[in-house]
């Protein structure tokens, strides 16, 4: 009640913090008409005084409204893109090392082009994150246009692209990549021997477009760097065929009590985690197996050090059998296993699961088992992305996550407001009690649309249910198109 109240008075931070951009938009507005007369020449000639100003010590703050009253007028003669206030605010935000939640289509990439070039007066690199290659060579291409028109170098940061090519691309002012590439660029500097022969010159900078996605959603994925381990193709094949003999456990047993199995098993699955639990009766019926199958002498136990290895596998087939499934997690494409992206549904042409896993997929797609890895570097995201000097973020569903980006990054949201009152119908969720209803009522909402001539995307969380939704259409007589990761490919 207090909290309210105290509110109601003041202001949330939100408002506050609002109000102090604005007054800077006032001042950023003022410049407007005076930058309007300059010719492009004395537009781009404000760079090198902006730079020639920071390297006699001014701060960034103090340049801040006229460096974006310059990328304001640059956009207008080379972009036809003139940028709003609350872009203005958005980009303040962001300078100050900020989550700019800003919905979709009030031109978060364009917002984005004021913090970067600020930033990247200081001759110290931005990095602006996006969640795929498509996104950083279209944003590098296109925003590259301003960048240059005011004096400024701008790198696309892509996969597999030569060494030297990936400095340069580092060198320039703005760098433009994936969330994945700079993180495995961070772990292959780390493992070279000269440091002439390093990509990346520090972590300065960065600005993650769809941070919700990256920062949360992938936090703890980790990026691990692997090299050839010890072959063991004809244990993954022999562990394989003694996983149809181990039985589920139904019902989970109360640590107390010990009550609450429904059926005994011999593993129990943690569909959350990806991990797999053997229960006692598995110990046995594994031990069993194992020396039926001549891996294990009779009456030897699995923890035996000799037997360490077997655990391992055994492990590995049961969740590759159990918990990753084909045209979800991943697909099998001229013979070989390739990983689905569950967070964009692309294929990870060229990565493999570490710790056995990818072998005992392959094993049991029956496909040829290449060489197991092992892990020579990895790290997170989350801990990657604490490396830069300052880290900012662009979404249109921030707020939600709030908590996370401040409690795990130190980061602040900050509501922009749109630049016009939208009239879209935000409708509650819908929920029914089983997967037909919702398909049935997803086809009939799907129907209501064509017929108006209302475009629709479906969206799934995995191939198998885009494939049950076009075949739900196909039935329906209603024209789509799917875009999926076998269907890209």
């Amino acid at each position: 009640m207090a909290i309210n109240i105290l509110t109601k008075i003041f202001g949330s931070r939100n408002d506050r913090l609002l109000k102090q951009y604005r007054s800077v938009v006032a001042r950023i507005n003022a410049l407007e008409p005076q930058f309007e007369q300059l010719t492009d020449d004395g537009l781009r000639a404000k760079t090198q005084e902006f730079k020639d100003r920071i390297a006699k010590g001014e701060a960034l703050d103090a340049i801040l409204p006229e460096a974006f009253a310059v990328v304001r007028e640059g956009s207008k003669r080379v972009m036809k893109m003139r940028h709003f206030d609350v872009q203005l605010l958005g980009g303040m935000s962001l300078h100050n090392g900020k989550i700019s939640e800003m919905r979709t289509g009030e031109g978060k990439t364009l917002t984005a082009t004021l913090p970067v070039y600020l930033n990247a007066l200081s001759g110290k690199g931005v990095h602006v994150v996006t969640v795929n290659d498509y996104l950083a060579s279209r944003d590098a291409k296109w925003m590259g246009r301003l960048y240059n028109f005011l004096g400024l170098t701008v790198g696309i940061n892509l996969p597999q692209a030569p060494r030297e090519d990936k400095q340069a691309a580092y060198r320039a002012d703005i760098t433009y990549g994936t969330n994945n590439e700079y993180g495995f660029d961070y772990l292959r500097d780390n493992m070279v021997y000269e440091v002439a022969d390093r990509v990346q010159r520090g972590l300065n900078y960065a600005i993650v477009d769809e941070v919700d996605s990256i920062l949360i959603d992938e936090a703890r994925t980790p990026l691990i760097i692997s090299g050839q381990a010890e072959d063991h193709t004809d244990l993954y094949i022999a562990i394989n065929k003694a996983i149809p003999k181990l039985v589920k456990q139904e019902g989970e047993a109360d640590p107390r009590t010990g009550e609450g199995v429904t059926k005994p098993g011999d593993f129990t699955l943690d569909e959350k985690s990806h991990q797999v639990f053997l229960t006692e009766q598995g110990h046995e019926s594994a031990e069993q197996i194992f020396a039926e199958l001549g891996l294990i002498p009779a009456g030897s136990s699995l923890y035996d050090p000799a037997n360490i290895t077997l655990m391992h596998h055994l492990y590995a087939a049961l969740r590759a059998n159990h918990l990753y499934h084909r045209d979800q997690h991943y697909v099998v494409q001229q013979g070989e296993i390739v990983i689905v992206d569950e967070f964009t549904g692309r294929l990870m042409t060229g990565r493999r699961w570490s710790d056995g896993l990818h072998q005992a997929v392959e094993a049991k797609e029956g496909v040829q088992i290449q060489a197991e890895n092992q892990t020579l570097a990895s790290i997170t995201f989350q801990n990657y992305f604490r490396l830069y000097g300052k880290l900012a973020g662009m979404t249109g569903t921030a707020d939600t996550e709030a908590y996370e980006f401040q409690e795990i990054y130190g980061l602040e949201t900050v509501v922009i407001p749109p630049n016009r009152k939208s009239l879209r119908d935000d409708q509650l969720d819908r929920v029914y009690k089983t997967t037909r209803e919702k398909y049935e009522a997803a086809i009939k909402d799907i129907r209501e649309c064509y017929e108006r001539g209302q475009p629709v995307l479906v969206g799934t969380t995995s191939i198998e249910n885009s494939e049950i939704i076009a075949q739900l259409l196909e039935k329906e007589k209603l024209p789509h198109q799917v875009l999926n990761a076998k269907q890209h490919a």
